[in-house]
């Protein structure tokens, strides 16, 4: 950087890849990190940022008080990513690195609410970009995508635009795949950038730190038979790719400062040789329950079908913490009942190079699981 000062703005800050980005950023001491956060008012800013910081560690703290972190109460959803002129006008004048990483992995909201989500925050992000170009500071976009863009493509995935008419499970993938669109089209035009398709993300590999919440606590519910009253569709043929997040976050953050990682769409996954069936993750998590001592009903592996059958079955006796999570077991089905590979063979070679190896799911599973 010869001494430059760089300025990354992260939206979707204190969610799963927001967060893990941000000790990343912060590691080189000369950047600067804003961090845009929703919040209905200043108080609630404030509620969330100690939430970000107890999550984090103390050392955020200091990088606060220091003045590297500034919170930004805004929405990118809205034009101008719902903040004032003048706030607006300083990070187009400061912005060397925007990581768009802002999204809510909901698969049954109204279109409309969904393409606000994606498309929308995609036009107004990029749109800061185009302006940030413009002043001649920006060096380059990042734009967390999903590999959900290829909907019910069946068989090898490859790390290219997919086709725009095709099928899709949800309007969560429906809007991702406008969004993707979107900023392929701006990437033509000559905006810096790239696409990263994570895969299901989970928590840190060294740490097991996760957020309560994410996707991947469904899973384990899911696959623990937690939320199917003990029955587990377990096909051998249906393969799921999860990633860790500190993984994800290494190769956005070394994406953001080499010049080769510009113009590419990056699968963060597994990959073909990496990824495992439902039936092996049930029986890893049923290893890991017994090494902890947890105590389970034997789970009762079905087909596909078997498990469909028994839905109306599961959602009418469902009450508490699993009720609204086993309203939703079908489409979590849909979404991972795809004969579906990730073709990640350039993404992994790029970050191989750079000394970034995604590491195999035995080396961390156990650190990240929560089987409560």
């Amino acid at each position: 950087m010869a001494g430059l000062t760089r300025n990354v703005l992260i939206t979707g800050a204190t969610g799963v890849v927001g967060s893990a980005l941000i000790p990343i950023f912060l590691a080189d001491p000369d950047t600067r990190v804003s961090l845009l956060i929703r919040a209905a008012s200043e108080a609630e800013l404030h509620e969330r940022v100690r939430g970000l910081v107890d999550y984090l560690g103390p050392d955020l703290r200091d990088e606060l008080a220091l003045g590297r972190i500034t919170a930004l109460r805004g929405d990118v959803t809205r034009p101008r990513l719902g903040l004032d002129e003048a706030q607006y006008d300083t990070l187009i004048a400061e912005s060397t690195h925007i990581v768009h990483c802002a999204g809510n992995v909901r698969m049954n909201l109204p279109i409309e609410q969904a393409r606000a989500i994606s498309v929308d925050s995609a036009r107004h992000v990029t749109d800061l970009g185009a302006a940030c170009l413009a002043r001649g500071r920006l060096r380059k976009v990042d734009v967390v995508s999903t590999v959900g863009v290829a909907g019910t493509m069946q068989g090898l995935v490859p790390e290219r635009p997919l086709p725009e008419v095709q099928q899709f499970h949800n309007t969560y993938e429906t809007a991702k795949a406008e969004a993707e669109a979107l900023v392929l089209e701006r990437m033509a035009a000559g905006l810096p950038a790239t696409i990263h398709r994570p895969s299901m993300v989970v928590g840190d590999s060294a740490t097991g730190r996760a957020i309560r919440g994410q996707i991947f606590d469904y899973l384990c519910r899911f696959l623990s038979g937690a939320v199917t009253g003990g029955l587990v569709p377990a096909p051998e043929d249906v393969r799921l790719d999860i990633i860790p997040v500190d993984h994800v976050a290494r190769a956005i953050a070394w994406s953001g400062e080499d010049p080769r990682a510009c113009g590419k769409i990056f699968h963060l996954c597994s990959g073909p040789g990496g990824s495992l069936s439902i039936a092996e993750l049930v029986d890893r998590m049923e290893a890991i329950a017994r090494r902890r001592g947890v105590e389970r009903p034997p789970l009762r592996k079905v087909s596909s079908a078997e498990f469909r059958a028994a839905l109306p079955g599961l959602v009418a006796a469902a009450s508490g913490r699993a009720a609204a999570q086993v309203a939703n077991l079908a489409i979590f089905l849909d979404y991972m009942d795809d004969r579906q590979l990730f073709d990640n063979r350039e993404t992994a070679a790029a970050l191989a190079s750079a000394g970034i190896v995604a590491p195999q799911v035995d080396d961390y599973l156990e650190k990240v699981i929560d089987l409560g």
